[in-house]
C-alpha cells in the first residue's frame, strides 16, 4: 500500500501529458476510435471477433470514469 502511495506522489500531471479522452466501439466495423485530450485520433481496426473481443476486454478493463466509452449505432 505505502509504494502504490509513493509512486503517484511521484508523478507530476503536465499539460504536455497526451491521454484517451473518448473511444467509440464499432461492432459492425470491427474497430475502435480512439480519440486524445489534444485533438489525436487513431483507429484500432481487429482483423477478426477474437482480436476484436481481446481489444474489447482491455479497453473496458484500462478506462477510468473520466473517459467517454460509447458504441456506435448499427448501420
Amino acid at each position: 500500500m505505502q509504494e502504490d502511495q509513493t509512486e503517484k506522489e511521484l508523478y507530476v500531471e503536465s499539460e504536455d501529458d497526451e491521454y484517451l479522452t473518448r473511444c467509440v466501439v464499432d461492432t459492425s466495423g470491427r474497430k475502435f476510435n480512439l480519440y486524445s485530450n489534444l485533438g489525436t485520433e487513431k483507429v484500432v481496426v481487429c482483423e477478426n471477433m477474437d482480436e476484436f473481443m481481446g481489444v474489447l476486454t482491455f479497453v473496458r478493463e484500462m478506462l477510468n470514469d473520466t473517459t467517454e466509452l460509447v458504441y456506435a449505432d448499427p448501420l
